[in-house]
């Protein structure tokens, strides 16, 4: 019988145990907020999987940073046990208050990394850094406020006026954005620069009627630097205001009505035509006489839907007076149009 000998090899080092720095660190300003987010590590820097983890250092300089120094905080996560490499990653943030560093420069920004511990407080390193501009932003607009026209809906708001400086490639804008009442994420309703005005006033005409929206604004700082890079720098948001677009509004009213009539040798009538209204939603028009001294009645049972009606139930020695209403898809009825008279002989 024979027997078959394993092969021992040498003895492994003990696993040190240290995370692997994350190498995806970003971060994001809002106002003198900054939010930094990262991949929780899944390994360590020996490819051993993590059990737990220790707190995560946050590093902060005013240049590229050799180690953390003295951290600005730290992103608790101590116990955390870390998921297999093969499953979902799991992110870390940690937010940062820089309003004793804005700065009026656009030169001036801010370094940040992260180290991350194990449970005997050792890391293996720092992330990647990432930079943030620490130019001044505008602050939220005021009274911002939603109304609804025949247009769409109307947004206003109040700002101080922007004092422009020497500083190059530096300028702000006011972003409107909108979101329906599910929630169900937002859009850009509009923009206007940031002028030396101090109230603003934009229309949304984008949305549909007979729906709720809901509505903020924020100042946002654009920096062109070298490079044709543009960086923006969110400003905080106003308060939400929140509006149910009722479509009220009645169309345009018609103008330049004419009648004209016809009848030798054939059976008598009056053609009317008029200049069509562009309204989007328009549905039609609604046509209207009356003889002298008489109120006018309607003679359309639908609204037609050409610039154009031939009334044929005239009679000889009659003079009739005519006028045109718009119609939207909604029911609402514009002012009756200019009269226009013809008669009969």
């Amino acid at each position: 019988m024979l027997a078959a000998c394993a092969t021992i090899g040498p003895p492994l080092p003990p696993s040190l145990d240290l995370p692997k720095p994350p190498l995806d660190l970003r971060a994001v300003r809002k106002g003198d907020r900054v939010t930094l987010t990262w991949t929780i590590p899944a390994t360590t820097t020996d490819r051993q999987t993590i059990r737990s983890l220790g707190p995560t250092r946050i590093c902060r300089g005013a240049s590229a940073l050799n180690d953390c120094g003295t951290p600005v905080g730290e992103a608790a996560t101590a116990g955390t046990a870390a998921v297999e490499p093969a499953q979902q990653k799991r992110r870390a943030s940690y937010q940062d208050q820089i309003s004793q560093l804005v700065s009026a420069s656009t030169s001036d920004f801010v370094t940040y990394a992260v180290e991350v511990l194990n449970t005997d407080g050792r890391g293996a390193g720092l992330s990647n850094q990432v930079t943030v501009p620490l130019v001044r932003t505008l602050p939220a607009p005021r009274d911002f406020q939603a109304r609804a026209d025949s247009h769409g809906v109307v947004l206003s708001w109040t700002a101080d006026p922007v004092s422009f400086t020497s500083e190059p490639g530096l300028y702000y804008v006011f972003r409107v954005y909108r979101r329906t009442e599910d929630r169900n994420g937002q859009v850009l309703a509009g923009e206007l620069p940031a002028t030396t005005e101090t109230s603003f006033r934009l229309t949304d005409s984008t949305i549909e009627w007979e729906k709720t929206y809901e509505y903020h604004a924020e100042a946002v700082t654009l920096i062109d630097l070298p490079g044709k890079r543009r960086v923006e720098i969110e400003g905080d948001d106003t308060p939400e205001v929140k509006i149910f677009a009722d479509d009220v509004f009645p169309p345009a009213v018609p103008n330049a009505l004419q009648a004209v009539f016809s009848g030798p040798g054939q059976k008598p009538f009056i053609d009317l035509v008029w200049a069509p209204v562009s309204d989007v939603d328009l549905a039609g028009y609604n046509v209207y006489r009356h003889e002298e001294g008489a109120a006018p009645v309607k003679l359309t049972t639908e609204p037609v839907k050409t610039p154009a009606y031939r009334d044929e139930s005239v009679a000889s020695g009659k003079h009739y007076v005519y006028s045109v209403s718009s119609v939207d898809v909604r029911g609402n009825e514009s002012a009756p149009s200019e009269e226009a008279g013809e008669a009969v002989p």
